[in-house]
């Protein structure tokens, strides 16, 4: 069977590593800690989250990047809301936005509204002019359940666009193929992905890559922001965003890895190629 490295144009024992930024919208300064990692820094995607406060001004400062839509169907943070841009009342929490919790979701939600509201997303996203480049899901809560999972495949399917998923190990936890079900449909994913939370943390992980990072696709998933009196405010985990924006400006670790030979740096854009029918180059190193 031919693996995905290889039907990209690289050779087999290939690495491509694909570092994106998530949550391009939903505050000031992620949106110029995000494109700042795109344009200056280690990062190759991002992803943008429509319904965030500050998405339409995302779409103002975009120039072409490589940027996805991140799914949204909750407003995790307990002082700073967003909510639905459709219509929508299942996807209501008491506070009149998107529920705090995952599990809120789930109880409350109705499908067919999750998929008028992620596709009037993708939509929105293409009316501002974004080339989006792929699919992902925030906090996990579509890939995480059978039949909100379905609505995700669907839209990756019907707008020809890759879709983040979680590892094949994943899959016990789940209780369902994620995997064998996206490639039924022809919708590709990275093969691998690291989502550490907290600067340390994914400092430490982009370290393990040196000496642990495997042939294939792998997806290192940051959530760069500057630090501001805004960011500061709006979320508890500022620091953690600063410290990506660090990582994705200065990593010392991420230049020597994608200096060794056989290692490339990609964007989610030369994956969707391949999912829309038109191969990469071939005999690349």
């Amino acid at each position: 069977m031919t693996s995905l490295v290889e039907a990209l144009g690289y050779d087999p024992d290939a690495r491509l590593l694909i570092v994106t930024c998530d949550e391009l919208g939903a505050f000031h300064a992620a949106n110029a800690g995000v494109y700042s990692a795109i344009r200056e820094g280690m990062g190759r995607s991002a992803g943008l989250v429509v319904p965030g406060p500050w998405a339409r001004e995302a779409a103002a400062r975009y120039r072409g990047e490589d940027v996805g839509v991140h799914l949204t169907l909750n407003a995790e943070h307990d002082l700073y809301r967003w909510g639905p841009i459709t219509y929508c009342p299942s996807l209501l929490d008491g506070d009149g936005g998107f529920p705090r919790t995952v599990e809120d979701l789930w109880d409350h939600a109705d499908t067919d509204e999750v998929r008028r509201e992620c596709r009037a997303q993708i939509e929105r996203a293409i009316y501002w002019g974004f080339d989006i480049s792929h699919l992902s899901c925030h906090l996990g809560a579509l890939e995480s359940r059978p039949e909100f999972f379905d609505v995700a495949l669907e839209l990756a399917t019907e707008f020809q666009l890759p879709l983040r998923l979680p590892e094949r190990r994943d899959e016990e936890r789940l209780g369902f193929p994620v995997r064998e079900l996206s490639a039924q449909e022809g919708v590709i994913s990275p093969d691998y992905l690291i989502r550490a939370r907290g600067g340390r943390s994914t400092r430490a992980a982009i370290d393990q890559l040196l000496s642990d990072l495997k042939p294939g696709v792998t997806e290192v998933v940051l959530r760069p922001a500057i630090d501001t009196a805004e960011v500061r405010a709006v979320v508890p985990d500022w620091a953690a965003r600063v410290a990506d924006h660090d990582l994705s400006m200065t990593s010392d670790s991420l230049r020597v890895l994608t200096a060794r030979p056989g290692v490339h740096l990609v964007g989610y854009r030369l994956l969707r190629e391949l999912q829309r029918g038109k191969p990469g180059p071939t005999s690349r190193a």
